[in-house]
């Protein structure tokens, strides 16, 4: 049986780190927090959604990387819809060119993680929106791992689990969502609310 490491909080201030059994265990709709020393430059202060997650490997998307190219430039046709701040993220190192677009559920859940739609950029707008879709991100490129290539990474404690919201998917403030998402977790995992996400910083 392998076991997978996770971030619990017990009672008073202390996180531990405590086994459990993987076998049937998703952590999709979680987010992967990235260890302030996690060597892989390209994941430094990152806060990744799970989208998938089992037996065939991982898949995931940056949620505090936005790109400097707005939604206007690269798809004007969905810049109304866009949620702020209206970019184009950076989801991840695994093939740029891939785009995947989420939306946020309005008064219908999507078949997503957290209730998200997935959105075909090649409808229209108006018709996305009119099916419960409020607003929609779009990520470029994604952060995958391979069978057991997730696993291995966390025994190594290279990522905190923690869970994640609808609202963290579609923040208005990604700079700001380390801060947000840290200062909700209990015990000494909250203390990293202050860690400069710019290295510079500290």
């Amino acid at each position: 049986m392998g076991y997978l490491p996770v971030i619990v909080a017990p009672e008073g201030d202390l996180v531990e780190e405590a086994k459990v059994p993987f076998i049937n265990m998703s952590l999709a709709g979680r987010i992967l927090v990235a260890r302030p020393d996690l060597p892989d430059p390209r994941f430094h202060a990152t806060m990744m959604l799970l989208l998938e997650h089992g037996s065939e490997g991982a898949l995931a998307v940056v949620l505090n990387r936005p790109s400097p190219v707005p939604m206007a430039e690269a798809f004007p046709d969905w810049e109304d819809l866009g949620a702020d701040p209206k970019v184009i993220f950076a989801g991840g190192p695994v093939d740029g060119d891939a785009l995947i677009a989420l939306g946020r559920p309005s008064h219908r859940a999507g078949d997503l993680v957290l209730g998200a739609h997935p959105v075909d950029l090649d409808e229209q707008p108006a018709l996305v929106q009119a099916e419960g879709v409020s607003e929609v991100r779009i990520f470029a490129g994604y952060a995958g791992w391979d069978p057991g290539q997730l696993e291995g990474e966390l025994e190594a404690d290279a990522w905190w689990v923690v869970d994640a919201t609808i609202d963290d998917l579609f923040t208005d403030d990604p700079d700001g969502l380390w801060a947000r998402v840290m200062r909700r977790q209990r015990g000494r995992l909250s203390w990293y609310a202050h860690y400069p996400v710019d290295p510079s910083l500290n």
